[in-house]
This record gives structure tokens, C-alpha cells and sequence, in this order.
């Protein structure tokens, strides 16, 4: 056998023996059923989340074989939607004063399609209605929005504007804004565009316990969550009942610790999204995507009247995972290990040579992985008379080299 043989199943023998070592270092697995292709995809079940890491870099993909452990690798894709924005070149041609106020003419540079147009004012607390109208030739116009409301508010408290337009998809050469509002506006930009949204894949968890609290001290409304079980949530979306019009600051937090003391229970809460609860749009927040079984939204009221909060949901997107399986095995899905590192695939930098038609696998039930036994370190002397008996002998050793001393003085 040549040396680059014997290094060679060296390495092996190491790299087998190190794969099955760290698989005793994750506390979970789930038997992956039916790998029969070289490339599958699995989503992680919702039960799984609550016994990650929040950056998920303790899954792995294992394969014990009748000689060895083998680690298939694999790439992470979050299901969320795709969003794809693009402007359209125009020029401003009119700035005029008319019986409805004050119009603005926007000429696009091509026949194109919008459904968004981005205002930003130089005024900064305003409250207005604007018309926008659509035309080919600037005689005959078309109303696209009527009485649309557009507002920015700025002070020491709150920095909220909303100056967007949205509408249905729209093919005019010509778009013409009007604000009804007795003074110049000075609109400083706008941005007209397409907006598009592909739909991504997402779950409706549903809430175990919901609780709210008014706390005056604070001025605050503060609306607690409790889901059935940790999940990776990814948008939280409030349903206000009142019909008056609002603008509240709001901070989501959810519960990453908590500590017993002497009174209770102690939580340590952290920040994942804020923004501000309004009656103008919908009151939807993306979150990143945070695994939490507890969430906490505070709304500051100042000294304005509570809101009446008629209900809140969660939603969370799925992930798949897409893998490589290059030797028969039987192959398991890992996971639970605090310590555990990002792993590096080559195939993560290769996601256009993946197939796109791919077999999902059936995932089994949760198993606990059994820890090998730690070996008791044995006392160097079991039975008590060998002790005592090396304690004997040193002292008539200690003994007879006095006598010795005493005898030489």
C-alpha cells in the first residue's frame, strides 16, 4: 500500500469518525423517508423552530451508513415574496393654478405601465386631498384616484409622512396630480412606477392567549401574545376597530429570556420592528424573521384615547430546504445545538444548476439523540485498606528518618 493510499483512508476513517462525533453533539433528529433522487427538498415543520438557533445554523443533514456517518449538504430558501419595483423616466411640463387647486402635469418619456407614484413635498405637516387623472392627448382625462388623502406630520414625537399613491394599473402618456389646498405646494420629487408582488408561501399561526393593557403611567396601550409554540415569524398585522382617524408610534418586541426572582418572573424583551399605527393604510409590519413563542406591542398614545384593538395576527414564511444526496443511506434530519457554526456548502454558490422539479421528502416524528456515556474516572484505589496501608508505611518512613536525625545531633 503506497503512503498517498494510507493517507487517504486516513483522512476517511478521520473525517467518519469526526461526522459521527458531531452528530452526538446536536440534541434532535427526524428520520428524512424516501431519498431516492440525488437532489430533494423538505420544508421544516413548525415544531422544529422552537429547538433552533435564530440564524438556523444548527441544521444539519446527516446519513449513517452500515460503515460510516456521511453529511449531506444543503442550501436554505426562505418562502417569501418577491417584490420587483421599476421607475419610468418623465418630466414635469405643467405647474399650474386651477379651480381644484394646485395641478401638477407628469409626461412619461414611453407608453409605459404604473401603479405607484412617490410624492415628496418640501412642506412637512400637511394634510391634503389630491385627484390624480389619466390622459393620451391632455384633452380628454381620465380620473384614476379622487379625494386621495396624503399627510406628513414632524415634531419632537413623530416623523410619519404618507405621500404614495397607489391604483390600479394605469397606461397613460400623461398623469396630472392635483392638490386641493389654497397655497403652492413645492413638490421638491415624485417617482412614478410599477410595483409588482409574487406571492410567497406563508403560515397563519394562531394565537394561544392574547391580552391587553392600558398603562397609563407610560401612556401606552400594551398588547401581549402568546403563540402555541415558538415559530419563525416574519409580519404582524393589527386590527384597529375605531373609525376615527389615529397616528400612533408602535414598537414589537418579543421575549428572547426570563429570569425567576424573589416576586416572579423577569423577561428580557427585544426590539424586532417599529413604526407607526395609522388610519391611512393598512396596519401591516414585516419582521425579520424572528423565532418567538412570545410577542409585546406597546402603542404610545400620548394624551390621546386608547384604541380599541379588535384583534391581531401573525403570519410566519416556510422554509425549504434543498439538498444533496450522493450515497445510499439512511439519512436524518439534526438539529438542536447551541454551539453549532454556519455551514459551508460548494452547492450554495451553484443555485442555478439545482432542478427545479425536485421530490419534497416526508419528515418523521422527533427523536431525542442519545449522548454516549461518560466513562466514571476510577478512584487510583478502590478498597480503603491499600490507603491506609500506603499511609502506614510513610509514616514508619517518617518515623525512621527522624530517629536517624536525632540520633546524628
Amino acid at each position: 500500500m503506497t503512503l498517498t493510499n494510507k493517507l487517504f483512508i486516513g483522512l476517511f476513517i478521520g473525517f467518519t469518525t469526526f461526522c459521527s462525533a458531531q452528530m452526538e453533539t446536536y440534541n434532535y433528529k427526524r428520520a428524512l423517508n424516501e431519498v431516492t433522487n440525488e437532489w430533494h427538498q423538505l420544508i421544516i415543520p413548525e415544531a422544529v423552530f422552537g429547538s433552533l438557533k435564530s440564524d438556523f445554523s444548527d441544521l444539519r443533514i446527516y446519513g449513517v451508513t452500515k460503515n460510516d456517518t456521511i453529511e449531506a449538504p444543503y442550501y436554505l430558501k426562505v418562502l417569501s415574496e418577491r417584490i420587483t419595483h421599476r421607475s419610468s423616466s418623465f418630466d414635469i411640463i405643467n405647474k399650474t393654478k386651477g379651480d381644484k387647486g394646485y395641478y401638477f402635469t407628469f409626461q412619461l418619456h414611453s407608453e409605459v405601465v404604473i401603479n405607484q407614484i412617490s410624492l415628496d413635498f418640501n412642506e412637512h405637516n400637511f394634510d391634503w386631498k389630491v385627484e390624480l387623472q389619466g390622459s393620451q392627448n391632455q384633452q380628454e382625462w381620465f380620473t384614476i384616484l379622487e379625494d386621495y388623502r396624503i399627510m406628513s406630520i414632524k415634531n419632537k414625537s413623530t416623523n410619519f409622512k404618507f405621500t404614495k399613491l397607489e391604483f390600479p394599473n394605469s397606461k397613460f402618456r400623461f398623469y396630472r396630480l392635483i392638490v386641493k389646498h389654497d397655497e403652492q405646494p413645492q413638490l421638491n420629487s415624485a417617482q412614478l412606477s410599477k410595483y409588482e408582488t409574487t406571492e410567497g408561501t406563508s403560515i397563519n399561526y394562531s394565537i394561544k392567549k392574547l391580552e391587553t393593557i392600558d398603562d397609563k403611567e407610560q401612556k401606552a396601550t400594551i398588547v401581549n401574545l402568546e403563540l402555541k409554540q415558538p415559530v419563525a415569524l416574519s409580519q404582524l398585522n393589527i386590527d384597529v376597530s375605531n373609525t376615527f382617524d389615529y397616528y400612533r408610534p408602535v414598537k414589537i418586541e418579543y421575549r428572547r429570556d426570563s429570569v425567576k426572582i424573589e416576586k416572579g418572573w423577569k423577561y428580557d424583551y427585544k426590539t424586532v420592528a417599529s413604526g407607526t399605527l395609522n388610519s391611512l393604510e393598512a396596519n401591516l409590519f414585516k419582521l425579520p424573521n424572528t423565532i418567538a413563542k412570545h410577542l409585546r406591542v406597546t402603542i404610545y398614545n400620548d394624551n390621546n384615547q386608547p384604541l380599541s384593538i379588535a384583534g391581531v395576527s401573525v403570519k410566519g414564511y416556510e422554509f425549504q430546504m434543498i439538498g444533496r444526496f450522493t450515497e445510499p443511506a439512511d439519512y436524518m434530519l439534526v438539529y438542536g445545538n447551541p454551539s453549532a457554526r454556519q455551514p459551508i456548502y460548494d452547492i450554495n454558490r451553484f443555485e442555478t444548476k439545482v432542478p427545479k422539479d425536485l421530490k419534497t421528502l416526508t419528515i418523521g416524528a422527533e427523536e431525542l439523540i442519545v449522548k454516549p456515556k461518560q466513562e466514571k474516572v476510577k478512584p487510583l484505589f478502590e478498597n480503603s485498606y491499600w490507603l491506609w496501608g500506603i499511609i502506614g508505611v510513610v509514616m514508619l518512613l517518617l518515623g525512621g528518618f527522624t530517629l536517624r536525625m536525632l540520633k546524628k545531633s
